[in-house]
């Protein structure tokens, strides 16, 4: 009898065991949504704009007509020369003195404020081809959307949680200013510019492209940035209401319907005409801001990114079903922008200008869900 009892109790605490994890296993919800409130906060910083032209090192043009004012800002201030006696004077005041001189500007100036063609002579052009424009970039604004959430539970801790909302579009703010740093020599074929000045005249001049800081914003673009996690929450369902929570996992950002600020687009339209007219050996017609010979087309594109993502947050139950949720996340995201100015008369690319925007999100999340 005292067998008998012991293997009753023995097959119903088995029985117990099984019921009870039964019931532990079945203890919660496979599946949950939610909608909120989604902050984003970029912490990166702006990055220098890489730019590459058409116009080569030691690239020769004519300069042909050009203004007054163009001619001698294009002037390096820092060159000197020395006359026949040996005294040095600066390259750009002599200029200044010889051209606005009342008798001797009627031999330099077609009497409309431009240098004659002949005095402007021809240039060799240097600085052109590459640079990096240091102080300049772009940086991403905050912005609010509404989140989404969709989790799948494989028990009670692990759950695997897509990540996503309405795709805000986000303003691009511009940092610095980008200038051409123009350099290289003038040759003159006037007989006293070439007498006066026998090894010519030094270029050196940083043309302003555009201003980017000081627009409201550079451009605006629509961010599409789905994400993946695996996360693990603390606690149990059915027993604590409060449950802190973890996760890592990837981001996957795509942009699209990009529009760059209506100034800045034609400020870099009149980059390229420079460029075509240096080109088409017109370096006045450059300097001077004229219209080239081609039609300008800016083109604005962003690369597609991956990043690692990782949130904690918490869930606090309202019910068996209905819970809000807050969350902290952080992704090391960063993506590459590319702007052309493209010649459509000649399909030729003009400018080729790259950054790259690191926007490492600080993204806040307050939502309410349900579980089913």
């Amino acid at each position: 009898m005292k067998k008998m009892n012991i293997h009753s109790k023995s097959i119903i605490t088995i029985a117990t065991l099984i019921t009870a994890f039964s019931v532990q296993a079945q203890d919660f919800k496979r599946f949950s949504v939610s909608a909120g409130w989604l902050h984003v906060m970029p912490q990166g910083k702006a990055n220098p704009f890489n730019i590459n032209t058409g116009v080569k090192n030691g690239t020769e043009a004519t300069v042909g007509s050009i203004s007054i004012d163009s001619f001698l800002n294009s002037v390096d201030p820092n060159a000197t020369f020395a006359d026949l006696g040996g005294e040095v004077f600066n390259t750009k005041d002599s200029l200044d003195e010889l051209i606005n001189d009342e008798i001797l500007s009627t031999l330099f100036t077609d009497g409309e404020g431009n240098i004659l063609p002949e005095v402007a002579g021809s240039a060799t052009i240097d600085g052109l081809e590459s640079w990096r424009s240091a102080g300049t970039g772009l940086e991403a604004d905050d912005v609010d959307t509404l989140g989404l959430t969709f989790s799948y539970y494989v028990n009670d801790k692990v759950s695997l949680q897509v990540i996503g909302g309405i795709p805000p579009k986000v303003d691009i703010k511009g940092k610095g200013e980008i200038l051409a740093p123009l350099s290289g020599l003038a040759l003159s074929s006037n007989d006293i510019v070439n007498i006066l000045f026998a090894n010519g005249i030094p270029l050196n001049q940083a043309i302003p492209i555009t201003n980017l800081g000081n627009k409201s914003k550079a451009a605006s673009a629509r961010a599409w940035t789905p994400a993946l996690e695996v996360q693990y929450q603390f606690g149990q369902s059915g027993v604590n209401k409060f449950r802190p929570y973890i996760g890592a996992g990837l981001m996957y950002a795509y942009f699209n319907d990009i529009k760059l600020n209506p100034q800045i687009e034609s400020d870099l339209e009149a980059a390229g005409h420079m460029i075509q007219n240096v080109l088409d050996g017109k370096a006045g017609a450059a300097l001077d801001g004229t219209v080239s010979s081609g039609v300008m087309r800016v083109e604005v594109d962003t690369d597609d990114a991956i990043a690692p993502i990782i949130t904690a947050g918490f869930t606090y139950d309202l019910n068996e079903n209905w819970y809000t949720v807050a969350s902290v996340s952080y992704a090391k995201l960063n993506n590459k922008a590319t702007i052309d100015i493209i010649n459509e008369s000649t399909g030729v690319r003009l400018i080729n200008a790259t950054t790259k925007i690191d926007i490492d999100p600080l993204i806040t999340y307050l939502g309410v869900g349900y579980r089913f």
